[in-house]
């Protein structure tokens, strides 16, 4: 069955354009997705991102298990409230997820993971918590929906919209959250610029979103925050990276602590697979527009465009893309676009963050 997020009588109030994704029924436009990419890159624009799940782990092995869990390690965290981006590894060194986990306090943690993979991730965690013979709390938060906030006018505009959050999200540097009373507020978000990702009670978030529409956020879906993620350098689970795709594979080797003695889930893998692609970036030099599985011809080898699309602050057609490891930034290499080869320039991602191009 299709769920639908606690924003969803908002989002027919607003005409949007509902899709399925990841399982669940949500906008992937109001009208004009390009006038929603402007409005973040520019101002301020807000998206409904409640299909994802934040899960609660908690006890005193709880660090202990995230760190034989996830990639990254959970040792850097030792403030509370702050976030670590990370992978959850297979056995096979695959990308089951990637996520990000806070640090809430002794004992604490918080992960939010991915919509389509979430009950995927949650009965490895359970599997895992019993395999390992640890005793955790393991509480998925389906009762709390999430609004995200995002632009260079939109910490001032949630301040605005939410003045009880003003003290406490205002000092806070990326990467790092606070929470009051059942409102759990991080400077993080998916599309290159600063904001707020806002964890609240289901059933008052459709009165945060009308503050918000009422502050001035413009209200954006999944098309906008498509392009905004790819402008950014910014994985998709599904497209550029999956159970079969190594980190090292998808550009996320910063992510993967492999300088330690800790063990975790997939490190032996890793070791042993090493890197077998540059993960890059191309910005297109003909017609066309940029798709996921498009072959690239690399000389005499060939790779493979895994998130593209045209860009909206570029006003050109980017991808990222797994190429030999022979191609580096700078190169010219050709893309297949029915059954034609369009030029491409190699570049390092991102392309624009901060409502410029970073070419």
């Amino acid at each position: 069955m299709i769920q639908r997020t606690f924003l969803y009588d908002a989002h027919q109030a607003l005409g949007a354009r509902m899709v399925e994704f990841g399982g669940w029924e949500m906008p992937v436009s109001y009208g004009s997705q390009i006038e929603e990419h402007h409005a973040v890159r520019r101002q301020a624009g807000m998206f409904d991102i409640g299909h994802m799940l934040a899960v609660d782990i908690e006890g005193p092995e709880a660090r202990r298990f995230l760190s034989r869990l996830i990639a990254n390690d959970v040792a850097k965290l030792v403030a509370p409230g702050k976030a670590l981006y990370s992978c959850m590894l297979n056995e096979q060194g695959g990308v089951m997820d990637d996520l990000i986990v806070y640090y809430l306090g002794t004992h604490r943690f918080r992960l939010i993971v991915n919509a389509g993979t979430a009950a995927k991730d949650l009965g490895w965690i359970q599997s895992c918590n019993s395999d390992w013979n640890t005793d955790l709390s393991i509480t998925p938060r389906h009762e709390m929906a999430m609004i995200a906030v995002q632009g260079p006018k939109a910490r001032e505009k949630v301040w605005q919209a939410m003045p009880e959050s003003r003290a406490l999200a205002e000092p806070l540097k990326p990467f790092q959250a606070a929470s009051w009373n059942d409102i759990f507020i991080a400077r993080t978000g998916y599309t290159g610029e600063d904001g707020y990702e806002i964890l609240l009670p289901g059933a008052d978030a459709p009165a945060l979103w009308a503050n918000l529409l009422e502050a001035g956020v413009s209200p954006c879906c999944l098309g906008a925050r498509d392009t905004l993620r790819l402008e950014a350098g910014m994985n998709l689970y599904g497209q550029d990276m999956d159970e079969e795709t190594s980190p090292l594979d998808a550009g996320l080797a910063w992510t993967v602590a492999l300088g330690d003695e800790r063990e975790f889930v997939g490190k032996r893998a890793l070791l042993r697979a090493g890197v077998r692609w540059n993960f890059l970036g191309l910005v297109l030099l003909g017609k066309g527009v940029l798709r996921s599985h498009q072959r690239v011809y690399c000389f005499a080898e060939t790779g493979e465009v895994t998130s593209g699309s045209f860009s909206p602050t570029l006003q050109q057609s980017i991808a990222l893309a797994r190429l030999p490891p022979a191609i580096h930034p700078g190169d010219t290499v050709a893309v297949e676009i029915r059954d034609r080869r369009i030029p491409a320039k190699v570049v390092k991602p991102p392309f624009a963050r901060h409502g410029r191009s970073l070419l």
